[in-house]
């Protein structure tokens, strides 16, 4: 209206505005938006105590968040200690002023990691292992360049559980990361007085495979990228609902599947599929050496009386043979490997993670001591574990029959196994015979390949041979 020509006092009578409002418009030389900054009044009942209260709220941030001052407490010691004339309310005002204006946190910076670099860090999930609820701890592996993810899934955190779950990511993978970025793993790395030590066997499989390991302050998320939210991401998106499985071998299989599969999403910020990022992080890795590296921690032992040694809560039984020596115990992952100290082989058995204690036994481990001593059989564990036929025979046997037997049975375990070779022996039992090392032995091999017909012998195979040896 200025524009055209109009004068202030049209301008101010058209608009209803006071002319000393359209004054100061008119000669307004700049109209840019300005900040709509806040004003800061006056607050005339705490402006004395404020430096006060700023520090205290500096030095409740070094402290527990349950442990730092309230407005309430801030109140209590101004009036008690510092007479403070004022209401709560002005204090409540006060402090959350001086809490807004400081610091949260030193912030997060947007990390640009190279590709080829990886991240670990462990969470923890339920699954369903052969009809029983089970707790695990999942290993995830992130590559921070391409988003992409794996994950498998031990029963510990222990450093042979660790160094197993990366040969097994390393190998999907289908090599190895320049540099792995661990997150949070006690096993991985401890942290005294400032410097971080490896524990075996986690340094040696960092020797084995070339990789060079970072341990990072587990506080500090900024310092580990992507690797703070993939270890939620097994739960969101692979393991809900709990997945169940008759073994942990099948679960990792699905595992794998399952973050293959969510390769072909796209991309959260480059707008194209992960995988095809992805590749530039595979073509960076290391190449596998031509060995997997065995994650085993061996410990020395004296076995009991029964031929047992004790790791943790925990009884592996060796065998009677071996009581009263000294045991060389390999923990692996998923098996506990016991030999002498001269190693030879002792038993192999499965580990046990429960705390409640027990014993693991091979049944076969038992056998020779039976077969030197065959009138303890009575009182033995291994009568519990035979089925009831064969277990009817040794029950009716006499010393030099049972001998016999339990050979026999020792025998065909070495090659087939317990289960297998007590199911031979029972089939031989069935047909009316005293189970002998060679019979069996050949009822082992039918059954080992699957055949139905494991305890029935056809004897139309030497007809034809005593044919064949007639006509010649």
């Amino acid at each position: 209206m200025h524009a055209r020509g109009d004068s202030g006092r049209d301008i101010s009578r058209l608009l209803g505005i006071s002319r000393n409002t359209v004054a100061r418009y008119v000669s307004m030389e700049d109209m840019s938006p300005r900040p709509p900054t806040r004003r800061d009044a006056a607050h005339p009942a705490t402006d004395a105590y404020e430096a006060l209260v700023a520090g205290w709220i500096e030095e409740d941030a070094r402290l527990p968040r349950k442990q730092r001052r309230t407005a309430r407490r801030v109140f209590d010691v101004l009036v008690r200690e510092h007479g403070y004339p004022g209401s709560l309310s002005s204090v409540e005002r006060l402090a959350g002023r001086l809490r807004e204006d400081a610091p949260a946190g030193d912030g997060y910076l947007e990390l640009v990691w190279p590709a080829g670099v990886a991240q670990a860090g462990i969470g923890h999930a339920v699954a369903v292992l052969d009809g029983e609820r089970v707790e695990l701890h999942v290993l995830v592996m992130a590559f921070p360049q391409s988003n992409a993810r794996f994950c498998v899934a031990p029963v510990s955190e222990a450093a042979e559980c660790l160094c197993a779950g990366l040969r097994a990511l390393f190998e999907h993978v289908g090599g190895v990361p320049s540099e792995l970025v661990l997150d949070n793993a006690t096993e991985a790395g401890r942290r005294l007085c400032g410097v971080v030590r490896e524990p075996s066997p986690f340094s040696q499989s960092g020797a084995h495979y070339g990789r060079r390991s970072t341990c990072r302050d587990p506080y500090a998320g900024h310092e580990k990228g992507s690797v703070e939210n993939a270890v939620g991401f097994p739960g969101r998106n692979l393991m809900s609902p709990p997945p169940a499985a008759p073994s942990l071998a099948v679960l990792a299989s699905s595992l794998f599947a399952g973050c293959d599969r969510l390769l072909g999403e796209e991309h959260y910020r480059a707008h194209v599929v992960i995988s095809e990022v992805f590749a530039e992080d595979r073509h960076a890795l290391s190449a596998l050496p031509g060995v997997g590296f065995d994650a085993v921690r061996w410990e020395r032992r004296r076995a009991d009386k029964q031929g047992c040694v004790t790791v943790g809560s925990v009884r592996y039984c060796a065998g009677p043979y071996w009581h009263d020596r000294w045991m060389l115990v390999g923990m692996r992952a998923d098996g506990v490997e016991i030999l002498d100290e001269h190693g030879r082989h002792a038993a192999t058995l499965p580990r046990a993670w429960s705390d409640a204690g027990g014993t693991v036994r091979d049944p076969a481990s038992l056998i020779p001591a039976l077969t030197a001593r065959p009138r303890a059989w009575s009182e033995s564990p291994l009568r519990a574990d035979v089925p009831p036929v064969l277990r009817d025979v040794l029950d009716r046997a006499d010393v030099a029959a049972r001998r016999q037997v339990l050979r026999a049975v020792s025998a065909t375990s070495d090659s087939f196994g317990f289960d297998v070779a007590v199911g031979a022996a029972a089939e031989v039992c069935v047909r009316g015979a005293l189970p002998d090392a060679a019979s069996v032995d050949m009822v082992a091999r039918r059954m080992a390949a699957g055949r139905s017909d494991a305890g029935v012998t056809d004897l139309t195979v030497y007809d034809g041979f005593l044919r064949e040896v007639d006509a010649s």
